[in-house]
């Protein structure tokens, strides 16, 4: 043997092995328990957490509340009132998982170390003996309060058993007092208080239709209301807010309503709240979404009016475009926040973190690339929305130039860009195509532009001369109802731009204040212009226009 191996064999003798975890490790050391409740009956078997559970809820359903009193730890109860309050207790602790804690049986097995064979848990490593196991959280004012199940090691015991701790217990009165039965429901004859078909109680077979039923009927009556009242409103502003308010008002109202009775008049078992408790989140939020949506949508059209008879490049409408590209961008980050808030509310009330073992948010699991992956082209569009937004390269209102179309931006929404063409056609652009292609903003920075006339002379033509009839004619057009379109005229100019076997080319520049009606005025000065340059030419002689133009080969 080596020197070397000889040595690596000292070290590794000399290092502590590593010691198996003992089961009895993981208890938590308990006083005698429940000595007032007397003797644990044989129907009780509390020695894994599922056996427990399992105990607890055959003598629950069988109304046998001094047996089921064994699972709950009562030793914060004075032992000669065990016996009383105890069965009360475990009434009421069953009211509140039946209703409420929607039980997860594969973190409730059946080994007596409730040992995990499978890793993942947030509370234990897999291996590992556990001590402790969270049913459920619940609110109870501002601290939450924890169903749990713990495993107590009592003196007078011959092994550990699993049951309710105190701190469970303790809570017991408070939760009852908010998730178990209502009054409605204590009042009915035992009779309708008994499980019948799927474990739901007869009373639930007859409320849950009632309750949809007038959750209809509040939605239609709430819309019939809002439809007269719109009908009845005076001015553009107020109709459209109530058309915006009208669907997020009726989500709201018919989400209130079951809300309210859930907790007040019908508070269903598990069974049926497990689906409840979402749609409830899901309809407040939803409505909160439309409420954003439809009100900013409102908002713009009561600022920038959008339509057809509205100049939006005209420099009186330069804050009003502004304000209205920063709603656009608010309602984005809005609608964003609001959908990332609810639905982590959503997901909360649906408790699918517990109940299935898998969080959306915080894995990168096959399902969030799945997810991730059908909806790319919806999240590079709303990131793109939010690019125009931020950089302000596009705003609402501005003269655009996009694939040789002329077209102002009369909406950035979420996932496109609608474009309102000369013609008054739309043009609907995906918002990533339209960042991603290059386009000329006419008013990014002033909506004053300069429309160049181009025009063929004869090379002999009089420049200086045809200058002046250029002055002449945008200052008869500046007294003319269309001079408000006309810039300042010390922006003129004629230039020759070119020359060839053609002739001249030669540019007259027309100073416009505003690109939506710059291609009017332009056509405009180029029809006085050609016909007094011919005039000119028809009195003195001089050549203006070529007469003789080589001919091609063809």
């Amino acid at each position: 043997m080596t020197p070397w191996r000889v040595l690596l064999l000292i070290i590794a003798l000399c290092l502590p092995l590593p010691q198996p975890v003992q089961a009895q490790d993981a208890t938590y050391q308990a006083p005698p328990l429940n000595v007032g409740l007397g003797p644990v009956p044989d129907r009780i078997d509390r020695r894994s957490p599922r056996a427990a559970m399992a105990s607890f809820l055959q003598a629950a359903d069988e109304g046998d509340w001094p047996s089921a009193a064994h699972v709950l730890d009562l030793s914060d109860i004075p032992e000669d009132q065990q016996a009383r309050k105890g069965p009360e207790l475990a009434r009421q602790l069953y009211d509140v998982i039946d209703r409420k804690a929607v039980l997860d049986w594969s973190m409730l097995n059946d080994r007596p170390d409730a040992l995990q064979v499978k890793g993942g848990d947030t509370e234990a490593m897999a291996g590992n003996p556990r001590r402790s196991l969270l049913l459920r959280d619940l609110s109870v004012g501002l601290v939450p309060a924890e169903i749990r199940m713990n495993r107590l090691e009592p003196p007078d015991s011959d092994a550990p058993v699993w049951m309710f701790p105190t701190q469970t217990v303790r809570d017991i009165p408070a939760l009852h007092d908010v998730y178990g039965p209502s009054n409605f429901e204590t009042a009915l004859p035992p009779m309708m208080r008994e499980k019948t078909l799927g474990g739901l109680m007869r009373w639930e077979w007859i409320g849950l239709p009632l309750l949809i039923a007038a959750a209809v009927l509040l939605g239609w009556l709430v819309h019939r209301t809002l439809k007269m009242a719109w009908r009845r409103a005076d001015g553009k502003i107020a109709t459209g807010i109530l058309r915006a308010a009208s669907k997020p008002l009726i989500i709201i109202s018919v989400t209130s309503l079951i809300w309210w009775v859930t907790g007040n008049v019908f508070v269903f078992s598990g069974k049926i709240d497990v689906f409840l408790a979402p749609l409830i989140a899901a309809g407040f939020v939803t409505a909160t979404l439309l409420f954003i949506v439809n009100g900013v949508e409102v908002l713009l059209d009561g600022l920038i009016a959008p339509g057809e008879e509205v100049d939006l490049t005209v420099a009186e409408q330069a804050e009003a475009r502004v304000l209205a590209t920063r709603l656009n961008a608010a309602r984005r980050v809005l609608v964003i926040v609001v959908f990332l808030i609810g639905a982590g509310i959503v997901m909360s009330s649906a408790d699918l973190a517990g109940t299935l073992g898998l969080s959306l948010l915080a894995s990168a699991g096959a399902m969030t690339i799945i997810l991730g992956f059908a909806a790319r082209n919806v999240l590079g569009n709303i990131m793109a929305s939010l690019q125009i937004a931020l950089n302000q390269s596009a705003r609402v209102g501005d003269r655009v130039l996009y694939k040789n179309e002329l077209c102002h931006v009369e909406r950035i929404n979420m996932t496109y860009v609608q474009l309102r063409n000369w013609d008054s056609t739309r043009l609907i652009v995906p918002v990533e195509e339209f960042v991603s292609e290059t386009f000329s903003n006419w008013t990014l920075q002033n909506p004053e532009m300069l429309r160049v006339i181009k025009l063929r002379l004869d090379s002999r033509a009089d420049i200086a001369a045809l200058r002046k009839i250029f002055d002449q004619i945008l200052e008869d057009v500046a007294h003319e109802d269309m001079g408000n379109n006309l810039s300042q005229l010390d922006g003129s100019s004629v230039n020759v731009a070119g020359h060839d076997v053609y002739g001249l080319e030669v540019w007259f520049s027309v100073p416009c204040a505003d690109p939506n009606t710059s291609w009017e005025l332009s056509c405009a000065v180029r029809e006085r212009l050609v016909a007094q340059a011919a005039r000119y030419e028809a009195e003195t002689g001089k050549p203006v226009f070529p007469t003789n133009l080589p001919v091609g080969p063809d």
